[in-house]
């Protein structure tokens, strides 16, 4: 398996370049290989994976759990993206920090956003098909929804035209950070 786990800016949130083998039949790529990300601290074990369809303008987040945290490895499986992360660890150097790629079928990456951290992301594309593992139970007593527009968190949303998102309304109600419930 050819793979690269790369560090960002955000201690901790790895992006993973994958490569795919093509022929004339089409593409083939290993997406995960538990000793290999174990390797890279990714885990310590995935326990559910999700799949979320939705067309462009659309913004999902930026969602986190205050017990029960889960760590992600977000891909696309469709389409494109801007995945954010957001380092909610009090005890963290890079605490308040927030991270956003670009991540695609085409590219073929995917982020690594370890427990910790809310996620949210921004559906660039017509479509995209957004697949993540996750390494612990959705817990929806433990859910918090960080305001994907607050000033301070200083997130450059690629807005299309700079149209306002198409948000749910637990998003578009979503706690200001100075407010929200964080790690220790």
């Amino acid at each position: 398996m050819e793979i690269d786990f790369q560090n960002t800016s955000v201690p901790g949130v790895l992006l993973v370049t994958l490569k795919a083998f093509t022929d004339e039949r089409g593409e083939f790529l290993e997406t995960y290989r538990q000793a290999e990300f174990a390797q890279a601290g990714i885990g310590p074990q995935f326990v559910q994976d999700n799949h979320a369809g939705s067309h462009q303008g659309v913004l999902r987040g930026l969602h986190y759990q205050i017990k029960q945290a889960q760590g992600k490895l977000v891909r696309v499986v469709s389409g494109e993206i801007y995945d954010v992360a957001v380092d909610l660890r009090q005890s963290s150097p890079s605490f308040g920090q927030t991270l956003g790629v670009i991540l695609s079928a085409e590219n073929k990456n995917q982020l690594w956003i370890p427990p910790g951290f809310a996620h949210g992301y921004y559906v660039l594309s017509e479509w995209a098909e957004v697949s993540y593992k996750v390494t612990d139970y959705y817990a929806p007593q433990w859910e918090r929804t960080l305001l994907w527009s607050d000033p301070t968190l200083r997130i450059d949303w690629p807005l299309i035209n700079g149209r306002h998102p198409l948000l749910s309304d637990n998003d578009r109600q979503g706690t200001p950070f100075a407010r929200a419930d964080k790690y220790e």
